[in-house]
C-alpha cells in the first residue's frame, strides 16, 4: 500500500501567505501614497503608536533595560513587547536609519519602509495560526480562503493602521499553545502560552478558559513554565528601573482626551498626568473571566471523546477564548480601535467550520473593523456600536452543537490529533 507525501508546508498554507502579501503590500500603498494623498496630506500617513515601542527595542538592543519605561517609549506592556521589534530596530541602526517620530520634521521617515513590512509580517502569525487550528478542525479550503481574508481585513487595525504588532504576535502564541494542548504536548502549550504573555499581557484574560481543561495535576508545572518569560524579563527591567517599570506595568496609563471614553471612564482612577488607570478595570476583567472559565470546565468531559478533545471541544474552548477576550472592550475605561482585534480574530477561527456561521461573522468583523475607526466622542455612542458589533460576531461564531462530542475515533485521527501514547500526556 503507498503512503502519500506529505503536503508542502508552502500549500498547506497558501491562504494566509497570500493574506500576508496582500496585507503588507495595502499597508505599505496606503501609509506612503494613496492613504496620505486621500485625507490630504503630504506626509506619510503612519501608525503613531509603533515609534515608541521602536525605541524602547533600539535601547532594549543596547541592553539599556532603565530607558524601557521611560520616555519617550510610552511603554506599558511588559518587555516582550519591544523584545519582538529588536530585530528590525537593528537593520534599521545599520541601515543609519534613525527613529525620529513623524511629523513636520520627518514627513518621510525612511525607518519606516523596514518596520512597516517587518511589523505588519510578524502581526500575520496570527494568520497561521487560524489556519493551523483551521486545518485541524477538519475546515476544508474553501472556508480557510475565506478565514484568511476575513483575518486579514480585521488584522490591517492592529498592524497598518495603529502599529501593535505585539497584540497580534501574543494572541498568535496563544493559539498556537493550544493547538499544542490539544494535541497533548503540554508542557510546549505552557512555553508558547508563557511567551504570549510576556509579549501582550492581555492574553491573561483567556489563560482561565485554558488552565479548567487541564487536569488540576499539572496546573503546577504549566503556570510555572508559563510565568517563566515574563517574570524573566519583568524582573531585569525592574531591577534596571523599579520605580519605572513598576508605575507602566500597574497602573496601565490611558487617556481620555485623545482616545473614546466609555461608560466607565468616570470610575476609573485619575492619575496627574490627565491620564485615567486602566489596570484596576482589567483586573475586574479577570475575575469575570474566571467565571466564564467554571462554566466551560463543567461542560468540559461532555466535550471531549475518551479523553481526546473532538472538534466541538476546540471550537466551545476557542469560542470562550474570544469571549473572554471580549471582557476587556466591555470593562475598559479608555478604549482604542486595535482592541477589538483578538476578539474578532479568535471568534472567526471558532465560526471557520460551518458557512452559516463563517459568512456572516466575517461580515460583521470586517464592518466592524472599519467602524471602530470613526472618531465619535462621547461615553456611549461608539462603545455601545463596538460592543453590540462585538456581541454579534460572537452570536454568529456560537457553537451549535452540529458538530458532536460523541463522534467517532477516527474522526479525531483525520484531524491530526495523535493519541496520547500514555495518561500522562493528556491534556485535560
Amino acid at each position: 500500500m503507498s503512503v502519500s507525501a506529505p503536503t508542502p508546508w508552502l500549500a498547506r498554507r497558501l491562504f494566509p501567505l497570500l493574506a500576508t502579501v496582500f496585507l503588507i503590500a495595502i499597508g505599505m500603498v496606503s501609509t506612503t501614497w494613496w492613504g496620505a494623498d486621500l485625507v490630504g496630506r503630504h506626509s506619510w500617513l503612519l501608525p503613531d503608536d509603533l515609534w515608541g515601542t521602536l525605541v524602547a527595542a533600539s535601547r532594549l538592543a543596547h541592553l539599556n533595560l532603565s530607558g524601557l519605561y521611560t520616555q519617550p517609549t510610552g511603554l506599558v506592556a511588559f518587555p516582550g513587547t519591544a523584545l519582538i521589534l529588536v530585530p528590525v530596530v537593528a537593520v534599521i541602526d545599520g541601515a543609519g536609519l534613525g527613529l525620529a517620530t513623524p511629523g513636520a520634521e520627518n514627513t518621510h521617515p525612511g525607518a519606516w519602509l523596514l518596520a512597516g513590512p517587518y511589523e505588519i509580517a510578524i502581526s500575520a502569525m496570527a494568520l497561521f495560526a487560524a489556519d493551523s487550528i483551521a486545518e485541524r478542525l477538519g475546515v476544508p479550503r474553501p472556508k480557510r480562503a475565506l478565514l484568511a481574508a476575513a483575518g486579514a481585513v480585521a488584522l490591517w487595525s492592529v498592524s497598518g493602521r495603529w502599529g501593535h504588532p505585539e497584540d497580534a504576535v501574543a494572541v498568535a502564541m496563544f493559539l498556537f499553545g493550544i493547538l499544542a494542548l490539544s494535541d497533548a504536548r503540554v508542557e510546549r502549550s505552557a512555553w508558547l502560552i508563557g511567551a504570549a504573555v510576556a509579549v501582550q499581557p492581555l492574553v491573561l484574560l483567556a489563560l482561565p478558559v485554558v488552565l479548567v481543561v487541564l487536569e488540576p495535576r499539572r496546573l503546577v508545572g504549566f503556570l510555572t513554565r508559563a510565568a517563566a518569560p515574563a517574570v524573566l524579563l519583568l524582573g531585569a527591567a525592574a531591577a534596571a528601573n523599579w520605580n519605572a517599570t513598576v508605575n507602566a506595568v500597574t497602573s496601565q496609563p490611558n487617556w481620555p482626551t485623545v482616545d473614546h471614553t466609555t461608560p466607565w471612564t468616570s470610575l476609573a482612577p485619575h492619575l496627574s498626568s490627565g491620564a485615567v488607570a486602566a489596570g484596576p478595570a482589567r483586573m475586574l476583567t479577570i475575575l469575570l473571566a474566571c467565571g466564564g472559565a467554571l462554566v466551560l470546565r463543567r461542560r468540559w468531559h461532555v466535550l471531549r471523546y475518551r479523553g481526546e478533545w473532538s472538534p466541538a471541544a476546540l471550537e466551545e474552548l476557542l469560542w470562550w477564548v474570544a469571549a473572554a477576550l471580549a471582557l476587556r472592550c466591555v470593562l475598559e475605561p479608555v478604549m482604542v480601535a486595535y482592541y477589538l482585534w483578538p476578539v474578532l480574530a479568535v471568534a472567526l477561527i471558532a465560526a471557520s467550520s460551518n458557512w452559516s456561521r463563517l459568512v456572516p461573522a466575517g461580515v460583521v468583523s470586517s464592518t466592524l473593523t472599519f467602524v471602530a475607526q470613526a472618531s465619535w466622542r462621547g461615553p456611549w455612542i461608539w462603545w455601545g456600536s463596538v460592543v453590540a458589533g462585538l456581541g454579534l460576531t460572537l452570536f454568529f461564531a456560537l457553537p451549535r452543537g452540529g458538530r458532536r462530542a460523541s463522534a467517532p475515533p477516527e474522526s479525531t485521527v483525520a484531524l491530526g490529533v495523535a493519541p496520547p501514547r500514555t495518561q500522562t500526556r493528556q491534556a485535560g
